[in-house]
């Protein structure tokens, strides 16, 4: 029987579209309009002369949306929620830091006005990093709650006590959402009443692990009237709802959510947890053949629903359980490939394969995974970047959009059993219009299913590459060596 189509709202249906080839498409800063000089000249000393497409299509509409200054006045303009779905490395953090920034610069009094929660620690981090590069010498505060400090720590730099009350040392936070929710239950003075922004970002993500609740704890703190002070408050936010005499007499400031991903979910019934007021989507993830309209819209066509960096390469190696050691080494070791990211399916498997490779020899390789503090994560990740690291071998705790320069290539060693799982794995590589590899590992049992799941998602041009045992041969005595000398080390 014919499947029943979901019925897509119309915002979902009919996206803005946004230019899928970033190097043919980069528009110079100085021609995208509204950016602040005092943005443009950061933005010139980080080395950024052009946007992406992504970039030039979002910051104009997050400024645009923004341009009516902190408050809806009678009648309630309230800006539209913004969606962005585009491939890793496309450019998306920028494309909220710029307008977000932006907007707060000529705040007077601090307070959390701009909130963006990341799935993991090293996200935080990364976004955070990029936060303070563009507020640097605008007195505009950045504060990053994903517990890479103490609990007591992160309270002292959101929150002080004075004389008269609580007074907030953050305008922008930067956070993880089980950190977050834990803030918004127990740290006194934590207010969010002034919020203008909430940035979600890799969004399809956040919303499959709606731990704690977390965004409908943030929507609660953002309403909630702020009796700190006593008086009742000029502004005070009322939840979204029809527009009635009473609730337009009070000025408002608007909450507005910019929702980022690679993969968006396309499940109405999800995105309605997030309650998005009047989305907007902007995409980059089409079928170009659809849009052409050519009639001859083949059956695999009609259905592409991620897109991939223009310049990856992908492969895949049919294969036996005892030759993906060896797979790996003649990989490194015979075809010498560098900057590789092998993902397994857990951190045993990581750990395991990493002692493996050691005892082999010959190839510098490390781990990355949870079991790893974050100085030793982040020691590692820049010893990878600086090359001195030819091997990188994690979980996919931190595949998901961590941005490691130069990954010239990208090995599943475990065949991803999702789709997302493979497209998230594979944009490690052939970032920002760069060319990558990426080599999938796939059990001859496992080989119909990997197939099936890249065509289904409309991902056709995946070669198979077969390595020949008897290339592997020379391999095979000093990796039964190492075998044993693990075998010893374990026990």
């Amino acid at each position: 029987p014919p499947q029943v189509q979901p019925f897509l709202p119309q915002w979902l249906a009919q996206p803005k579209l946004v230019q899928k080839r970033i190097k043919e498409n980069l528009i110079p800063i100085r021609d995208v309009p509204g950016i602040h000089p005092k943005l443009l000249k950061k933005l010139q000393m980080n080395g950024i002369e052009s946007f992406f497409p992504v970039q030039a299509e979002v910051i104009p509409a997050i400024l645009q949306s923004a341009s009516n200054g902190y408050l809806m006045g009678q009648g309630g303009y309230r800006p539209k929620d913004i969606c962005v779905s585009a491939p890793t490395g496309s450019g998306k953090t920028l494309s909220f830091v710029i307008p977000v920034v932006q907007a707060l610069l000529d705040r007077v009094v601090c307070q959390v006005r701009a909130l963006a929660v990341l799935p993991t620690k090293e996200l935080a981090q990364q976004v955070s990093k990029v936060f303070n590069i563009y507020t640097d010498g605008t007195g505009l505060k950045v504060v990053s709650v994903a517990g890479q400090k103490s609990f007591a720590k992160e309270q002292e730099m959101l929150v002080q006590k004075k004389v008269t009350g609580y007074c907030s040392l953050a305008d922008i936070i930067v956070a993880t959402p089980g950190r977050l929710a834990d803030h918004i239950s127990q740290t006194p003075g934590f207010s969010l009443t002034q919020l203008r922004f909430l940035i979600i970002d890799e969004a399809d993500r956040m919303i499959d692990d709606m731990h704690q609740n977390w965004l409908n704890q943030v929507v609660k703190a953002a309403f909630r009237a702020d009796d700190s002070s006593g008086s009742k408050r000029l502004f005070h936010r009322t939840l979204p709802g029809p527009v009635t005499a009473a609730s337009s007499c009070h000025p408002q400031i608007p909450l507005q959510k910019l929702l980022f991903s690679a993969t968006l979910t396309q499940d109405p019934e999800k995105l309605q947890q997030l309650g998005l007021f009047q989305p907007r989507l902007f995409t980059s993830v089409y079928s170009e053949k659809k849009l052409l309209g050519d009639g001859a819209d083949t059956e695999q066509d009609a259905d592409e629903k991620y897109a991939l960096p223009e310049g990856l390469s992908q492969c895949y190696v049919p294969c036996d359980l005892n030759s993906k050691p060896l797979l790996l080494l003649h990989f490194m070791l015979k075809m010498k490939f560098s900057r590789v990211l092998c993902f397994t399916n857990s951190k045993e498997a990581s750990h395991r394969l990493f002692l493996l490779i050691r005892a082999f020899g010959g190839v510098t390789v490390a781990e990355f995974s949870s079991r790893l503090p974050p100085n030793e994560r982040h020691k590692t990740m820049k010893e990878f970047e600086q090359g001195k690291i030819q091997l990188l071998i994690s979980t996919d705790a931190t595949a998901r959009g961590i941005d490691i320069k130069g990954v010239n290539c990208v090995i599943n060693y475990d065949t991803p059993q999702f789709i997302r799982t493979y497209i998230h794995r594979v944009g490690r590589t052939a970032r920002a219009g760069k060319t990558g590899l990426a080599f999938s590992m796939v059990l001859r049992i496992q080989e119909r299913r990997f197939l099936r799941m890249l065509k289904d998602a409309g991902i056709t041009d995946v070669k198979q590459h077969l390595v020949k045992g008897k290339l592997l041969k020379p391999l095979v005595q000093q990796y039964e060596e190492a075998l044993s000398k693990l075998e010893k080390t374990v026990k």
